[in-house]
Protein backbone atom coordinates (compact mmCIF):
# COMPACT_ATOMS: atom_id res chain seq x y z
CA UNK A 1 0.00 0.00 0.00
CA UNK A 2 1.57 3.45 -1.12
CA UNK A 3 2.47 6.22 0.98
CA UNK A 4 -0.46 8.55 -0.73
CA UNK A 5 -3.37 5.68 -0.18
CA UNK A 6 -2.98 5.20 3.27
CA UNK A 7 -2.56 8.72 4.22
CA UNK A 8 -5.92 8.93 2.33
CA UNK A 9 -7.03 6.13 4.75
CA UNK A 10 -6.20 7.66 7.58
CA UNK A 11 -7.82 10.80 7.27
CA UNK A 12 -11.10 9.29 6.58
CA UNK A 13 -10.41 6.78 9.61
CA UNK A 14 -9.58 10.01 11.70
CA UNK A 15 -12.78 12.27 10.56
CA UNK A 16 -15.39 9.51 11.34
CA UNK A 17 -12.93 9.23 15.47
CA UNK A 18 -13.99 13.24 15.17
CA UNK A 19 -17.01 12.89 14.85
CA UNK A 20 -17.73 11.23 18.22
CA UNK A 21 -19.18 13.47 21.57
CA UNK A 22 -21.60 15.34 21.49
CA UNK A 23 -19.48 18.66 21.90
CA UNK A 24 -17.28 20.21 18.88
CA UNK A 25 -13.73 20.01 18.70
CA UNK A 26 -11.59 23.03 18.38
CA UNK A 27 -10.58 23.91 14.70
CA UNK A 28 -6.84 22.58 15.90
CA UNK A 29 -7.92 19.02 16.37
CA UNK A 30 -10.35 18.96 13.77
CA UNK A 31 -7.28 19.02 10.74
CA UNK A 32 -5.49 16.00 11.26
CA UNK A 33 -2.61 16.72 8.93
CA UNK A 34 0.75 17.83 11.16
CA UNK A 35 0.88 21.36 12.05
CA UNK A 36 4.66 22.76 11.39
CA UNK A 37 5.48 24.92 14.07
CA UNK A 38 8.56 26.62 15.60
CA UNK A 39 9.30 26.97 19.25
CA UNK A 40 12.74 29.11 20.48
CA UNK A 41 13.64 28.88 24.14
CA UNK A 42 16.16 27.35 26.93
CA UNK A 43 15.76 23.22 27.98
CA UNK A 44 18.21 24.64 30.92
CA UNK A 45 15.46 27.18 32.15
CA UNK A 46 12.42 25.35 31.65
CA UNK A 47 13.64 22.89 33.47
CA UNK A 48 14.72 24.70 36.49
CA UNK A 49 12.87 23.66 39.84
CA UNK A 50 9.98 25.47 40.52
CA UNK A 51 6.52 25.58 41.45
CA UNK A 52 3.38 24.43 38.78
CA UNK A 53 2.69 28.18 38.06
CA UNK A 54 5.99 29.08 36.91
CA UNK A 55 5.83 29.54 33.37
CA UNK A 56 8.77 30.73 30.62
CA UNK A 57 7.58 33.32 28.20
CA UNK A 58 8.26 33.01 24.45
CA UNK A 59 6.29 33.26 20.98
CA UNK A 60 4.57 29.58 19.04
CA UNK A 61 4.94 30.29 15.38
CA UNK A 62 3.00 27.54 13.03
CA UNK A 63 1.91 27.30 8.96
CA UNK A 64 -1.85 27.81 8.98
CA UNK A 65 -3.62 28.18 5.23
CA UNK A 66 -0.11 28.61 3.52
CA UNK A 67 1.69 31.70 6.17
CA UNK A 68 3.14 31.49 8.81
CA UNK A 69 1.36 33.02 12.11
CA UNK A 70 2.38 33.33 15.20
CA UNK A 71 1.37 33.72 19.23
CA UNK A 72 2.53 34.55 22.35
CA UNK A 73 2.72 31.60 24.95
CA UNK A 74 3.64 30.47 28.37
CA UNK A 75 6.00 27.10 28.97
CA UNK A 76 6.70 25.10 31.55
CA UNK A 77 8.40 21.93 31.63
CA UNK A 78 5.74 18.53 32.76
CA UNK A 79 6.14 15.14 34.53
CA UNK A 80 8.58 13.68 36.80
CA UNK A 81 10.30 10.96 35.23
CA UNK A 82 10.54 13.11 31.71
CA UNK A 83 11.10 16.28 33.15
CA UNK A 84 14.47 14.66 35.60
CA UNK A 85 15.59 12.30 33.16
CA UNK A 86 14.80 13.41 29.54
CA UNK A 87 16.91 15.76 27.34
CA UNK A 88 13.04 17.15 25.65
CA UNK A 89 10.98 17.48 28.46
CA UNK A 90 7.03 17.42 27.63
CA UNK A 91 5.71 20.93 28.12
CA UNK A 92 2.66 22.34 29.46
CA UNK A 93 1.78 25.14 27.28
CA UNK A 94 -0.96 28.29 28.14
CA UNK A 95 -2.14 30.69 25.90
CA UNK A 96 -4.47 33.54 26.83
CA UNK A 97 -8.08 33.39 25.45
CA UNK A 98 -7.72 36.95 24.15
CA UNK A 99 -4.63 35.69 22.42
CA UNK A 100 -6.16 32.68 21.08
CA UNK A 101 -9.35 34.47 19.94
CA UNK A 102 -9.65 34.37 15.95
CA UNK A 103 -6.39 31.86 15.67
CA UNK A 104 -6.22 28.25 14.86
CA UNK A 105 -5.72 27.63 18.55
CA UNK A 106 -9.04 29.67 20.00
CA UNK A 107 -10.89 27.46 22.32
CA UNK A 108 -7.59 25.87 24.23
CA UNK A 109 -6.03 27.76 26.57
CA UNK A 110 -4.12 24.94 28.19
CA UNK A 111 -1.98 22.12 25.90
CA UNK A 112 0.16 19.57 26.60
CA UNK A 113 2.85 19.24 23.94
CA UNK A 114 4.85 15.62 23.82
CA UNK A 115 8.39 15.84 22.57
CA UNK A 116 10.88 12.88 22.02
CA UNK A 117 12.96 12.24 25.23
CA UNK A 118 16.37 11.69 24.30
CA UNK A 119 18.23 12.55 21.45
CA UNK A 120 18.56 8.97 19.44
CA UNK A 121 17.90 7.36 16.39
CA UNK A 122 14.61 6.13 17.36
CA UNK A 123 13.40 9.58 19.31
CA UNK A 124 10.76 10.46 16.44
CA UNK A 125 9.75 6.61 16.14
CA UNK A 126 9.15 6.33 19.64
CA UNK A 127 6.38 9.58 19.53
CA UNK A 128 4.87 8.11 16.38
CA UNK A 129 4.61 4.84 18.75
CA UNK A 130 2.83 6.96 21.82
CA UNK A 131 1.30 9.27 19.39
CA UNK A 132 -0.32 5.97 17.64
CA UNK A 133 -1.39 4.69 21.52
CA UNK A 134 -3.77 7.71 21.42
CA UNK A 135 -5.48 7.24 18.01
CA UNK A 136 -5.84 3.39 19.34
CA UNK A 137 -7.90 4.34 22.10
CA UNK A 138 -10.17 6.78 19.95
CA UNK A 139 -11.42 3.01 18.15
CA UNK A 140 -12.26 1.95 21.77
CA UNK A 141 -13.83 4.65 23.63
CA UNK A 142 -15.64 7.93 22.88
CA UNK A 143 -13.88 9.65 26.37
CA UNK A 144 -10.41 9.84 24.70
CA UNK A 145 -8.13 13.21 24.53
CA UNK A 146 -7.93 14.55 21.13
CA UNK A 147 -4.66 14.79 19.98
CA UNK A 148 -2.76 16.69 16.68
CA UNK A 149 1.23 15.45 15.04
CA UNK A 150 3.38 18.43 15.21
CA UNK A 151 6.47 18.97 13.21
CA UNK A 152 8.83 20.90 15.48
CA UNK A 153 11.31 23.36 14.10
CA UNK A 154 13.14 24.20 17.95
CA UNK A 155 15.98 26.26 18.44
CA UNK A 156 17.31 25.38 21.91
CA UNK A 157 19.02 27.99 23.93
CA UNK A 158 22.41 27.53 25.32
CA UNK A 159 23.44 30.44 26.43
CA UNK A 160 25.01 32.66 23.11
CA UNK A 161 24.57 29.96 21.43
CA UNK A 162 21.59 28.44 19.15
CA UNK A 163 20.64 24.44 18.81
CA UNK A 164 18.59 23.54 15.94
CA UNK A 165 16.57 20.25 16.30
CA UNK A 166 14.13 18.87 13.85
CA UNK A 167 11.78 17.23 16.23
CA UNK A 168 8.20 14.95 15.78
CA UNK A 169 6.15 15.67 18.58
CA UNK A 170 1.87 16.10 19.21
CA UNK A 171 -0.52 18.46 21.18
CA UNK A 172 -3.08 16.85 23.64
CA UNK A 173 -6.41 18.89 24.33
CA UNK A 174 -6.70 19.55 28.07
CA UNK A 175 -9.23 17.50 30.09
CA UNK A 176 -11.75 20.07 30.71
CA UNK A 177 -12.43 20.14 27.10
CA UNK A 178 -13.33 16.14 26.93
CA UNK A 179 -15.28 17.11 29.97
CA UNK A 180 -17.22 19.34 28.10
CA UNK A 181 -17.68 17.66 25.16
CA UNK A 182 -19.84 14.98 26.84
CA UNK A 183 -21.85 17.90 28.90
CA UNK A 184 -19.41 16.52 31.84
CA UNK A 185 -16.91 17.86 33.73
CA UNK A 186 -13.01 16.98 35.59
CA UNK A 187 -13.49 14.48 39.13
CA UNK A 188 -10.80 15.27 41.21
CA UNK A 189 -11.07 13.66 43.98
CA UNK A 190 -10.11 9.84 45.20
CA UNK A 191 -12.44 7.53 44.50
CA UNK A 192 -11.82 3.36 44.53
CA UNK A 193 -11.69 1.88 40.65
CA UNK A 194 -14.79 -0.33 41.64
CA UNK A 195 -17.10 2.37 41.95
CA UNK A 196 -16.18 3.28 38.53
CA UNK A 197 -18.11 2.61 35.86
CA UNK A 198 -17.81 -0.80 34.47
CA UNK A 199 -17.40 -0.45 30.90
CA UNK A 200 -15.07 2.07 30.55
CA UNK A 201 -13.01 0.34 33.61
CA UNK A 202 -12.69 -2.35 31.35
CA UNK A 203 -12.07 -0.70 28.41
CA UNK A 204 -9.51 1.66 30.10
CA UNK A 205 -8.17 -1.99 31.75
CA UNK A 206 -8.10 -3.65 28.52
CA UNK A 207 -6.36 -0.86 26.66
CA UNK A 208 -3.51 -0.54 29.21
CA UNK A 209 -2.99 -4.80 28.80
CA UNK A 210 -2.99 -4.02 24.69
CA UNK A 211 -0.12 -1.56 24.75
CA UNK A 212 1.75 -2.97 28.04
CA UNK A 213 1.35 -0.12 30.13
CA UNK A 214 1.79 -0.58 33.98
CA UNK A 215 2.49 2.81 34.88
CA UNK A 216 -0.49 4.18 35.76
CA UNK A 217 -3.01 4.78 38.55
CA UNK A 218 -7.04 4.90 38.05
CA UNK A 219 -7.53 5.73 41.84
CA UNK A 220 -4.76 8.15 42.05
CA UNK A 221 -5.30 9.39 38.86
CA UNK A 222 -1.57 8.86 37.82
CA UNK A 223 -1.53 9.03 34.23
CA UNK A 224 -4.70 9.33 33.77
CA UNK A 225 -7.97 11.77 35.03
CA UNK A 226 -11.48 10.91 35.66
CA UNK A 227 -14.69 12.63 34.12
CA UNK A 228 -18.19 12.73 35.73
CA UNK A 229 -20.61 12.10 32.77
CA UNK A 230 -24.36 11.02 33.15
CA UNK A 231 -23.66 10.41 36.49
CA UNK A 232 -20.89 7.94 36.01
CA UNK A 233 -17.11 8.26 36.30
CA UNK A 234 -14.99 7.53 33.70
CA UNK A 235 -11.47 6.79 33.30
CA UNK A 236 -9.58 8.73 30.95
CA UNK A 237 -5.70 8.09 30.56
CA UNK A 238 -2.81 9.40 29.12
CA UNK A 239 0.98 9.33 29.16
CA UNK A 240 2.24 5.97 27.31
CA UNK A 241 5.83 6.08 27.20
CA UNK A 242 6.50 4.03 29.57
CA UNK A 243 4.01 1.32 27.73
CA UNK A 244 6.01 -1.59 25.87
CA UNK A 245 4.22 -0.43 22.90
CA UNK A 246 6.47 2.16 22.66
CA UNK A 247 9.59 0.66 24.08
CA UNK A 248 11.65 3.41 24.78
CA UNK A 249 15.18 3.11 25.99
CA UNK A 250 14.70 4.77 29.36
CA UNK A 251 11.38 3.07 30.07
CA UNK A 252 11.77 1.45 33.62
CA UNK A 253 10.62 -1.98 34.74
CA UNK A 254 8.06 -2.51 37.58
CA UNK A 255 9.46 -5.96 38.58
CA UNK A 256 7.34 -6.20 41.78
CA UNK A 257 4.93 -7.28 38.88
CA UNK A 258 6.32 -9.68 38.10
CA UNK A 259 7.80 -8.69 34.67
CA UNK A 260 10.95 -8.48 33.64
CA UNK A 261 10.56 -6.18 30.51
CA UNK A 262 7.99 -3.31 29.78
CA UNK A 263 7.11 -5.48 26.71
CA UNK A 264 5.68 -8.12 28.96
CA UNK A 265 1.96 -7.55 29.58
CA UNK A 266 -0.02 -7.87 33.16
CA UNK A 267 -3.31 -7.09 33.52
CA UNK A 268 -3.92 -4.77 36.18
CA UNK A 269 -7.84 -4.27 36.07
CA UNK A 270 -10.09 -5.39 38.57
CA UNK A 271 -12.55 -8.02 38.89
CA UNK A 272 -15.89 -7.29 37.09
CA UNK A 273 -19.07 -9.69 35.94
CA UNK A 274 -18.18 -11.62 33.68
CA UNK A 275 -20.95 -9.80 31.22
CA UNK A 276 -18.99 -6.64 30.72
CA UNK A 277 -15.70 -8.73 30.37
CA UNK A 278 -16.58 -10.63 27.91
CA UNK A 279 -18.75 -8.00 26.15
CA UNK A 280 -15.49 -5.57 26.25
CA UNK A 281 -13.73 -8.43 24.96
CA UNK A 282 -16.06 -8.87 21.62
CA UNK A 283 -15.91 -4.77 21.23
CA UNK A 284 -12.22 -5.44 20.83
CA UNK A 285 -12.28 -8.11 18.26
CA UNK A 286 -14.95 -6.70 16.82
CA UNK A 287 -12.65 -3.35 16.21
CA UNK A 288 -9.55 -4.90 15.27
CA UNK A 289 -9.76 -4.15 11.52
CA UNK A 290 -9.68 -0.40 12.75
CA UNK A 291 -7.12 -0.70 15.17
CA UNK A 292 -4.72 -2.74 12.64
CA UNK A 293 -5.80 0.08 9.88
CA UNK A 294 -4.88 2.91 12.53
CA UNK A 295 -1.21 1.38 12.72
CA UNK A 296 -0.87 0.75 8.80
CA UNK A 297 -2.06 4.56 8.18
CA UNK A 298 1.26 5.20 10.46
CA UNK A 299 3.95 3.41 8.22
CA UNK A 300 4.97 5.68 5.97
CA UNK A 301 5.55 8.31 8.88
CA UNK A 302 8.40 5.90 10.53
CA UNK A 303 12.30 5.93 10.08
CA UNK A 304 12.77 2.55 10.96
CA UNK A 305 11.09 -0.57 9.61
CA UNK A 306 12.85 -2.02 12.52
CA UNK A 307 10.28 -0.44 15.27
CA UNK A 308 7.22 -0.41 12.68
CA UNK A 309 6.94 -4.13 12.45
CA UNK A 310 7.57 -4.14 16.39
CA UNK A 311 4.88 -2.30 16.79
CA UNK A 312 2.21 -4.22 14.31
CA UNK A 313 3.48 -7.10 15.97
CA UNK A 314 2.96 -5.79 19.57
CA UNK A 315 -0.70 -4.86 18.90
CA UNK A 316 -1.32 -8.42 16.80
CA UNK A 317 -0.46 -10.51 19.72
CA UNK A 318 -2.42 -8.95 22.16
CA UNK A 319 -5.44 -9.62 19.48
CA UNK A 320 -3.45 -13.32 20.09
CA UNK A 321 -4.55 -13.68 23.57
CA UNK A 322 -8.23 -12.04 23.34
CA UNK A 323 -8.67 -14.61 19.87
CA UNK A 324 -7.60 -17.78 22.42
CA UNK A 325 -10.30 -18.68 25.15
CA UNK A 326 -7.55 -20.24 26.93
CA UNK A 327 -4.99 -17.12 26.84
CA UNK A 328 -7.83 -14.77 27.67
CA UNK A 329 -8.73 -16.93 30.57
CA UNK A 330 -5.15 -17.56 32.09
CA UNK A 331 -3.59 -14.09 30.67
CA UNK A 332 -6.51 -11.68 31.71
CA UNK A 333 -9.65 -13.17 33.69
CA UNK A 334 -7.32 -15.28 36.00
CA UNK A 335 -5.08 -12.26 36.88
CA UNK A 336 -7.79 -9.79 36.98
CA UNK A 337 -6.96 -7.35 40.65
CA UNK A 338 -9.62 -7.97 43.94
CA UNK A 339 -7.81 -5.48 46.02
Amino acid sequence: MNKQITTLLFLVFSFVLNAQGNGKVSQLFQDTTPLEIKLSYSNKELRKDTNDSTFIDTDLKYMHNGKWEQLSVRLRARGNFRRAECYFPPVKMKIKKSVAKGSLFEGNKSLKLVLPCMLEPNKNDNILQEYLAYKLYEVISPYHFKTRRVKINFEEKKGRKIKTHELEGFLIEDDKLVAKRFDGKVFERFIHPLAMDAQSSVENAFFQYLIGNTDFSVAYQHNGKLLYIDKKIIPLPYDFDMSGLVDASYATVNTTLGIKSVTDRVYRGFKRDEAVMNAVREHYISKKNEMMAAVDAMAPEFDSSKELNSTKEFVSSFYEVLGDDKKFTKQIVEKVRTK
